[in-house]
């Protein structure tokens, strides 16, 4: 397995999410996961962006799409990114797919699925294509 960007995977779009406590959080995580496993998106740290990490938020500005996963309303992912002046390619609010968020309870594995599944189908029929790289 891969961890660092090589010619095979830096021409994937890159996935952040939230990943905080409630369902919704982990249930933006774990689809974020399964687009870095299935070789859709790369995956990387969105806590790195929003804590200014210098390596981190050149490769958010390196020019590849951004997926941004918000698991509700507060819109976290998207904040971090536009701290950088940084816009998702595609930015998939999850509370706008039904996604509740809850506190102390674990996502649905169902939905989860279906979330996937509607994430993988815009992808595919809309393909992200490679931006210039911020300066």
């Amino acid at each position: 397995m891969q961890t660092d960007a090589t010619p095979s995977n830096t021409m994937l779009p890159l996935v952040y999410s939230c990943s905080g406590c409630s369902s919704a959080a982990q249930l933006a995580n774990h689809v974020a996961l399964q687009l870095d496993r299935r070789g859709t998106a790369e995956m990387s740290c969105i806590a790195g962006v929003g804590g200014h990490v210098p390596k981190l938020v050149r490769l958010a500005q390196s020019g590849r799409p951004i997926i941004a996963l918000d698991g509700c309303p507060l819109n976290c992912t998207a904040n971090c990114l536009a701290q950088h002046g940084i816009q998702a390619a595609r930015h998939y609010q999850l509370h706008e797919q039904g996604v509740k968020k809850r506190a102390h309870q674990d996502f649905k594995p169902e939905q989860a699925q279906q979330v996937l599944a509607h994430i993988e189908a815009d992808l595919r029929a809309q393909p992200l294509v490679r931006t210039e790289a911020k300066a």
